[in-house]
């Protein structure tokens, strides 16, 4: 090591760099476990990505609004023996969101959805049945066969390649929906939701049609307080279990000896030993920051530079006065289409061009939860994709901003009309405030892209090939993005990780 910790080493003693949601449920975990867990965080609040910004009264939740499968969370409460439901108010919406179009048409997503497909496009409902049942086997075999599995070897992929073949995963959803259903407005209404988890549909593999059986097998859900009173709560869980949560601390280097994990240096140079670290930073900056000055024997800087990483986001927050009566058709997630949908697709994913057209993604909350604003009044958010950093002349977002805010505040007054007049307050993220808030490589909203060779064992793992006794979790490993996927990332950890009584002597690498 390149100086000794200046903590006491502990064989039931685990850090946790990061207070993302994965991060806090291995915490949880551990904790559960045995373990002592100190958790790591420079942000001001837990939650990370999910975690929340107050301002002039409203409450803006920063990252992830939709909770669809509550039973991962469930597991997780029970795993520490307390119940889920005790802790966290979560609310079913119906419909579950609805998507617009230029036209004036509209999709409503809800348990009874082939009534809408029968209202929107007659001629599909027979393709759509088809979809469904494309979408339940990719479910069996994509979520309940392999989310809360670990990929660590590659016996581990091979094993599920027959089924992966049988079941067309090297086809793209689109293309997927494209097979299955003619009408295009419907073709997006089913293909969209990677856009939720960083990945471009139109390369997606078809496994992620899962996601529709989610939606109508569990539905769509609210935590009241938003994704950030899910955080606290776990927090909550973690300090009853003698755990602790240190904000506002940044993690430098996670100090290796001898090809295993002995502790972390933190930005001041406070040193923590433990033999068990557990990283929810971005695995591309896990590997090219915090261990930068170990040598890597597969996620070299040149390899995380060969990956396609997830799009940007635009998220604009804002407040309105005096609003909640108004603009009655407007729910609490609502997709906003432009003209285009493959063509924007291939701006913001592979040209890098900063478009002068739009989709968004609107977030009302303040119709479910009052407690999002003051009384009366509204809080907003709307999202569009954009392209990340990586792309050669990425957008200056310092001389961007401006103009691009004002293309989605007219695309927004054809939907809230007259919301500007309204304005109490507002806060803008660009990519570059993901980079700098988030140390997101490339300003990326989801890490690596979630592509079928991105995916599983290609997919940074679970238990690290770079040192013992050092894990990941969170969108950028196995399974991936999405409130479930970063949850079961830390369900799979701590299946990988002994008993705080059990000796912690060599714990092994992915590679062994």
């Amino acid at each position: 090591m390149q100086t000794t910790p200046q903590t006491k080493e502990t064989s039931d003693q685990a850090l946790v760099i990061g207070a993302g949601l994965g991060g806090l449920a291995a915490a949880m975990r551990l904790g559960a476990k045995g373990y002592r867990v100190t958790v790591l965080d420079r942000l001001d609040r837990p939650g990370g990505r999910g975690s929340s910004i107050t301002q002039d009264g409203h409450r803006f939740d920063l990252g992830p609004t939709i909770v669809t499968v509550p039973a991962v969370f469930e597991n997780l409460w029970t795993a520490c023996g307390r119940e889920f439901s005790k802790d966290v108010d979560l609310r079913p919406l119906d419909p579950f969101y609805e998507v617009r179009w230029p036209d004036g048409s509209r999709f409503r997503a809800s348990h009874d959805m082939e009534a809408e497909v029968e209202r929107l496009s007659p001629r599909d409902i027979e393709g759509f049945r088809k979809f469904l049942k494309d979408a339940k086997r990719r479910y069996v075999v994509g979520f309940e066969g392999m989310v809360a599995k670990p990929m660590n070897r590659l016996s581990d992929t091979i094993r599920v390649l027959p089924e992966f073949a049988r079941l067309r995963a090297d086809k793209s959803i689109l293309g997927l929906v494209r097979s299955r259903v003619r009408d295009e407005r419907l073709r997006m209404a089913l293909s969209f939701h990677p856009l939720f988890i960083g990945g471009d549909p139109r390369h997606v593999t078809s496994m992620y049609g899962l996601v529709s059986h989610l939606e109508m097998m569990f539905g769509v859900h609210y935590a009241m307080g938003g994704v950030q009173a899910i955080a606290d709560a776990m927090v909550k869980v973690i300090q009853s279990q003698g755990g602790e949560l240190r904000l506002g601390v940044e993690a430098d280097e996670i100090l290796v000896e001898n090809s295993s994990v002995r502790g972390v240096r933190l930005k001041d140079g406070e040193m923590l030993a433990s033999r068990l670290v557990i990283s929810n930073a971005d695995a591309g900056h896990t590997y090219d920051r915090l261990l930068k000055k170990t040598k890597k024997r597969r996620w070299t800087p040149e390899k995380l530079k060969r990956q396609r990483w997830s799009m940007g986001l635009f998220v604009w927050y804002f407040g309105t006065k005096n609003s909640r009566a108004l603009w009655q058709d407007v729910g609490h997630h609502t997709i906003v289409n432009g003209p285009r949908y493959e063509g924007l697709l291939k701006d913001v994913f592979i040209t890098g061009r900063l478009a002068n057209d739009m989709s968004l993604y609107l977030h009302r909350p303040s119709i479910t939860d009052p407690s999002v604003a003051p009384a009366g009044d509204d809080t907003f958010y709307a999202l569009s994709p954009v392209p990340n950093l990586a792309h050669k002349d990425s957008v200056d977002w310092e001389i961007k901003l401006e103009a691009y805010k004002s293309k989605v505040a007219a695309e927004l007054e054809k939907i809230i009309p007259g919301f500007q007049d309204r304005l109490s307050t507002d806060l803008v993220f660009t990519p570059q405030d993901f980079k700098d808030r988030y140390l997101s490589p490339h300003g990326c909203g989801f890490s690596i892209e979630p592509r079928i060779l991105q995916s599983a064992w290609f997919r940074p793992h679970n238990l690290s090939e770079e040192a013992r006794g050092l894990y990941l979790v969170g969108a950028g490993t196995h399974p991936g993005a999405g409130l479930p996927g970063v949850v079961s990332s830390a369900e799979i950890v701590a299946n990988l990780i002994p008993d705080a009584n059990v000796q912690l002597d060599t714990p092994r690498m992915a590679a062994e």
